[in-house]
């Protein structure tokens, strides 16, 4: 399948990202730095050690971090950030370059800048919940800790709320532009479950989940997982691991996990397609009516979205007003963003479906994109009464308070043969 015309070339979508970065720069640091109540944070790290954050504040012809990059925001007192970067190369028009390696060590030019600016709060990248927020090496610790003085050594505390925040948040830009990738996302999962890739009783599992990561490749697109393709049919069960490479067959119900990066952000979708026996024009009765269960816990989920409630808060109100429908439901909904399993709040986990320590307690913030994943158990009469479970995956924004899907969402059965 090709994208002719719909992935922009490199150079453009350089363009892009950098544009973004600026305005990121300009808008989301001021704030975040003013909400978590931070004078300075400092984010260092090696290179091909990075730090979880550093290549999302960096441009993006940057690779990797070279040798050790150094960036340092501090706050004013009239709430402007000023950037700095402490690296041999600089970041033109993104960071003002504040060190010469010529005249001065690197740590001593940090431990400068920092008695000069004299900052009550430094945030660094420590965090015993967030691995977003958990960056900083031990090394660069040490480092940073022998460089600083006693005063400011003792000022140190953790920018986890900064990384988290930074990472989490979307520019209307981006949200615009994140609701054409989930769109090709959607193309993808057509294309696959349709008789131009699949041949029931010759086609494999394998063979699709191939032909997926293919197509994202030839596209430019970069898969961040290696999608899957599962199997449920009259005695045959989904299973969470392992589940074997099969030849699919007239009467299979059909589940896809897929998800890439594109332009600096990540998608995750997961549907269902029908594989039809002759003489079938529709997927049976019972596996329709389990879709629309499916659906009705959404439309559940959605609702209970609402800026400032935990992710734990929001687990319990969807199981619970789910179950008093007679839903068996599972949900573990995580956010979106620069990574799949992306910074902010955790609802729920397949094998954690009481309560999330830590991530499960953060809160929801608006202007922030999740993967609205959950599934539904449903006995289906003709398979005689066997159990079906629909897994559905479907990409979302929070944005003005209200939740909204970025390309809509499954509503019908995919339909092979």
């Amino acid at each position: 399948m090709k994208f002719t015309g719909e992935i922009l070339p490199l150079r453009q979508q350089a363009e892009v990202v950098d544009g973004w970065l600026k305005a990121r720069l300009d808008s989301i640091i001021p704030a975040l730095m003013a909400r978590e109540d931070m004078d300075m944070w400092i984010i260092a790290c090696r290179e091909y050690n990075e730090d979880p954050v550093i290549m999302s504040l960096l441009p993006a012809a940057s690779m990797s971090a070279r040798r050790r990059t150094i960036l340092l925001f501090t706050r004013a007192s009239d709430g402007s950030i000023e950037r700095l970067t402490l690296s041999r190369y600089g970041y033109e028009g993104f960071y003002e370059a504040a060190w010469d390696p010529d005249e001065e060590d690197q740590q001593a030019c940090l431990a400068r800048l920092v008695r000069e600016r004299d900052p009550k709060r430094i945030g660094i990248n420590v965090s015993r919940t967030f691995a977003f927020g958990d960056g900083l090496s031990h090394t660069e610790f040490q480092l940073i800790s022998d460089a600083l003085d006693e005063k400011h050594r003792s000022r140190l505390i953790s920018a986890e709320g900064l990384c988290v925040g930074w990472l989490e948040q979307r520019l209307p830009e981006e949200i615009t532009a994140y609701a054409r990738l989930v769109e090709i996302g959607h193309q993808i999962i057509v294309r696959a479950f349709s008789t131009a890739v699949i041949h029931p009783g010759i086609t494999s599992t394998d063979d699709v989940v191939w032909w997926m990561r293919q197509t994202m490749q030839d596209a430019g697109l970069s898969a961040w997982f290696q999608p899957t393709i599962d199997v449920q049919a009259p005695g045959k069960s989904f299973q969470f691991i392992d589940n074997p490479c099969l030849t699919i067959q007239p009467g299979d119900l059909l589940h896809c996990d897929m998800g890439f990066h594109y332009l600096g952000l990540a998608t995750d979708q997961q549907q269902h397609a029908y594989v039809l026996r002759l003489g079938e024009a529709d997927a049976p009765a019972g596996l329709q009516a389990a879709l629309r269960d499916g659906n009705r816990l959404q439309d559940i989920h959605f609702a209970e979205m609402q800026v400032g409630r935990s992710g734990n808060d929001v687990l319990r109100s969807v199981l619970d007003l789910a179950k008093a429908e007679g839903i068996r439901a599972q949900v573990y909904t995580h956010p979106l963003g620069c990574h799949g399993h992306a910074a902010g709040p955790i609802i729920g986990l397949w094998d954690k479906q009481d309560f999330v320590p830590g991530s499960g307690e953060y809160a929801l913030f608006d202007h922030t994109v999740y993967s609205i994943e959950l599934n539904i158990l449903k006995s289906v009469p003709e398979w005689e009464g066997q159990d079906v479970r629909i897994m559905l995956e479907e990409d979302a924004v929070l944005t003005e308070g209200e939740m909204r899907w970025l390309d809509g969402r499954q509503q019908s059965l995919h339909l092979i043969g």
